[in-house]
């Protein structure tokens, strides 16, 4: 794990000489770095990185553009989508003369990952992919709101703002849903879902590379982390899930990328692509907003120069706002009456006292990062997390949060777990060590296109953005939400002397291999996606010794999580095999995506409790209700057979989550 060749890292960086003046005038300014400073490298418009982070960045555009453009028509179907493809394509024909389609270097890219860390990376995204490919997606978010509201508006033709009590369907970012859609819509399945992470996922360490060296990182060190810090459990176990934190992080780099480029270049195209990267940031999720400070910070300056080309841009700037979160925030607005939707969440929380914000996210953050990989004692911990606190701290986070802030699982898994322990231990100990090795490390200057006061006002504003978050956020799940502000965080961290000398020391080398076994750990016993026979092992071993309590839990949480991406396959079993519409009583975590199975054939009505009968009898004769449902609600079944004028038809028993155990759905039928 030596030092990187210098072809590889100019290549991720895009480095062949640029064209014309614009070359002379980048040389110039960056004439005498020999330190390897962000300076040093050349960033041209063709290389293979910038052309695939293009591409990505455009189709997640016009995905959203089509979206909204065929909802608004009504026409959210395959002749809809058709049409657009056509006149895309008829576009793309008409400016083929602009487009650069030569040819990449493949030998030379290929050649890369002969080393060590990116044939490291290269062997996890191969697992990732393969282990994609065998298993459903059984993200239980993604199966609950992300393919559930897509399944909505195709069988309605457009976006809708759902009658459910998932609210999530409808107050929760698109961007994502739109690049599904299309999928779902021509494969009537959901197993090429997971490409929609896997294919940006792909591009990390390129724009980790791009990003940290214009951010005054030194050159090697940024080669270093390019290849590590996809790794983190969050990012490496959503690459091959349906998921949406880590699928936002590809544009959270982006936008402060094209923002830099903008500065070298001024060239329009780079200002663009920052404006739609951060633009489809926010269109992903809301929480990414507070990072819209460093990006404003990086363009601002640039304001007049945009200005003068306001013409230009105005149309681009269109695309952004409807590929953004304003959509759904004006939709929010009119249907509940607060543009984020807080009133209508399943438990609404509100952070009193910032202290008491501040303090528990970074708690959450704290254990969804350094929380052992593999921790057996984690029932333990969960049960007595909160007594080591102060009862008064303890007292306000469990009236200000939505969960325990201490909560950590037996294994990372894709709900609440952020980088992990192995980047997080290995960020520790590198920044640690390079403040120790900050000494008697070379104080050369780092030059580079983008002035310092402004690198360095950037990488605070980025934890001021963190910090907004934690004022304002009660949500459990912090260490995953967050996943867009990780690799934006690190810049200052790495930006010391130090980092230079201590890569080089051997230690740090077995460190970052531990790294990538631990990661490679992590992804092998993922419950979404194990890469070994978890349940047959596990079964033999529960056989042989049926009092270990704990292999008998490794086998409940396996077997459960294999079957969630079809969990209510047994209720659907009960429906007549020709029914086209069926309605759906749940709660707001209740997944009714097997009623819709097989895709295409049958839709779903989701209905509350408290309906009208009439409004039922409207529209479905056969209803699915859950008894977790009821009870909560601390209705009978017979009690809402008696006020619907239902009969039931028949009952099953399902276990959809481990903590609320088996559960009792019904399926009932409407008396004519």
């Amino acid at each position: 794990m030596n030092g990187e060749p210098q072809s590889a890292a100019n290549e991720i960086a895009g480095s062949t000489s640029p064209p014309g003046p614009l070359r002379g005038w980048l040389f110039r300014s960056r004439a005498g770095s020999a330190t390897g400073a962000p300076g040093s490298l050349g960033h041209p418009p063709d290389a293979l990185f910038l052309r695939l982070v293009r591409g990505w960045i455009w189709l997640s555009a016009l995905a959203g553009l089509a979206g909204w453009s065929l909802s608004a028509l009504g026409q959210l179907n395959r002749t809809g989508y058709a049409c657009f493809f056509a006149a895309v394509a008829g576009i793309l024909l008409a400016y083929r003369r602009r487009w650069d389609w030569g040819a990449p270097n493949w030998g030379k890219f290929l050649r890369r990952f002969r080393r060590p860390l990116p044939g490291a990376f290269a062997g996890l995204a191969a697992l990732v992919f393969l282990g994609s490919c065998w298993y459903a997606p059984s993200n239980y978010t993604g199966l609950n709101y992300h393919l559930g509201r897509v399944l909505q508006w195709l069988a309605h033709g457009q976006w809708w703002w759902i009658h459910t009590p998932v609210n999530r369907m409808n107050f929760a970012g698109c961007a994502f849903e739109w690049l599904t859609t299309p999928v779902v819509l021509f494969t009537h399945s959901d197993r090429a879902l997971f490409l929609v992470n896997f294919l940006p996922f792909l591009l990390l360490p390129g724009l980790i590379f791009s990003v940290f060296t214009r951010l005054g990182v030194r050159r090697r060190v940024a080669w270093h982390w390019m290849w590590l810090l996809p790794t983190g459990y969050n990012i490496l176990l959503q690459a091959g899930s349906i998921g949406n934190d880590g699928f936002s992080v590809t544009y959270a780099l982006a936008a402060i990328d094209f923002a830099c480029r903008a500065w070298e270049s001024r060239r329009l195209r780079d200002a663009w692509l920052s404006l739609l990267a951060v633009a489809l940031m926010t269109g992903t999720k809301p929480v990414s907003l507070p990072l819209l400070l460093p990006w404003v910070i990086l363009m601002l300056p640039l304001w007049p120069w945009l200005r003068r080309h306001w013409l230009a841009t105005l149309p681009v700037a269109a695309l952004a706002g409807l590929i953004s979160f304003l959509p759904i925030a004006l939709m929010n607005e009119l249907h509940c009456g607060d543009w984020l939707a807080r009133n209508i969440e399943i438990i609404p929380r509100v952070i009193h006292q910032p202290a008491t914000g501040v303090l528990g996210n970074a708690i959450q953050l704290l254990v969804g990062n350094f929380a052992p990989p593999v921790f057996p004692a984690a029932g333990w911990w969960n049960q007595h997390a909160a007594t080591f606190l102060p009862h008064s701290l303890a007292a306000a986070l469990n009236t200000d949060f939505d969960g325990p802030v201490c909560y950590v699982g037996e294994l990372p898994t894709e709900d609440y777990t952020g980088l992990g322990f192995g980047v997080s231990l290995l960020l520790l100990v590198s920044v640690l060590g390079a403040i120790w090795a900050g000494g008697n490390a070379p104080k050369t200057p780092v030059h580079g296109p983008i002035p310092g006061w402004l690198c360095r006002g950037v990488q605070i504003a980025v934890w001021m953005a963190l910090l907004t978050y934690s004022l304002k956020s009660g949500m459990c799940t912090a260490a995953r939400l967050v996943a867009p502000y990780y690799l934006l965080l690190l810049p200052l961290l790495l930006t010391g002397a130090g980092h230079s000398q201590i890569i080089r020391r051997g230690w740090w080398r077995v460190l970052a291999g531990g790294v990538l076994g631990l990661a490679l750990v992590v992804l092998g016993l993922s419950p979404d996606r194990p890469l070994w026979p978890a349940k047959t092992i596990l079964s033999r071993v529960v056989a042989q010794h049926p009092g270990q309590a704990a292999v008998a839990r490794a086998l409940e949480v396996y077997t459960i999580y294999s079957k969630r991406n079809d969990a209510l396959a047994g209720v659907r079993a009960l429906l007549p095999p020709d029914l086209k519409t069926v309605g759906f009583i749940g709660d707001g975590d209740d997944c009714d995506i097997s009623l819709w199975r097989p895709f295409g054939r049958r839709q779903v009505e989701h209905f509350l409790v408290t309906d009208p009968p009439a409004l039922l009898r409207s529209k479905v004769d056969y209803v699915v209700v859950g008894g977790w449902n009821l009870s909560v609600n601390q209705l009978s079944l017979d009690r809402w057979l008696r006020w619907n004028g239902a009969r039931l038809v028949a009952t099953t028993n399902v276990t959809v989550k481990i903590v609320e155990g088996p559960q009792a759905w019904y399926v009932t039928r409407l008396k004519p």
